[in-house]
């Protein structure tokens, strides 16, 4: 956050990232039927910055391979993000950042479950509401500020 904000969590706890997942020779045969699995999405989620640190989710721990599952031949994802503190303002545009990666990467096929950790957010039912109601979502990128600060979240960060 910029402007002279104070940040809610000055000191937040930082992660180690997992290894890069290891490609086979047929991950990357176009012939071969290779089903979307959890690495693969962690792995499209893992790198999204957080509004509030120079961090990525997966280095505050928001975000982890355990809380994602894929179902490939029912085309369902779901994830579950954990907040860094109970109270975190952030916890729908970091939400918001999930889906809409998602929905930019995945086939049309999937349905896509964006929801808090249960029990990690004071208000986490208020926040999966959002994030479930696709015209709230719908209307959320249609606000042209809103949807740059989602695009910063998504931009691949120089070092």
């Amino acid at each position: 956050m910029s402007g002279g904000t104070q940040l809610e969590n000055a000191n937040p706890l930082i992660f180690q990232r997992s290894g890069e997942r290891l490609l086979t020779a047929t991950d990357e045969d176009e012939d071969v039927h290779d089903p979307i699995d959890d690495r693969e999405i962690f792995d499209l989620i893992r790198s999204i910055n957080d509004p509030e640190h120079p961090l990525s989710l997966e280095e505050l721990n928001v975000v982890e391979q355990v809380r994602v599952k894929v179902d490939d031949v029912a085309s369902t994802v779901d994830i579950q993000f954990t907040p860094t503190i109970p109270h975190c303002s952030m916890a729908t545009l970091i939400g918001l950042s999930i889906k809409v990666k998602l929905l930019r990467s995945l086939p049309d096929r999937f349905k896509i479950d964006v929801q808090i950790t249960p029990g990690t957010h004071a208000s986490e039912d208020a926040v999966n509401k959002q994030l479930a109601d696709k015209e709230r979502v719908a209307a959320a990128l249609e606000n042209s500020q809103l949807l740059e600060v989602v695009n910063q979240c998504l931009s691949t960060r120089t070092a």
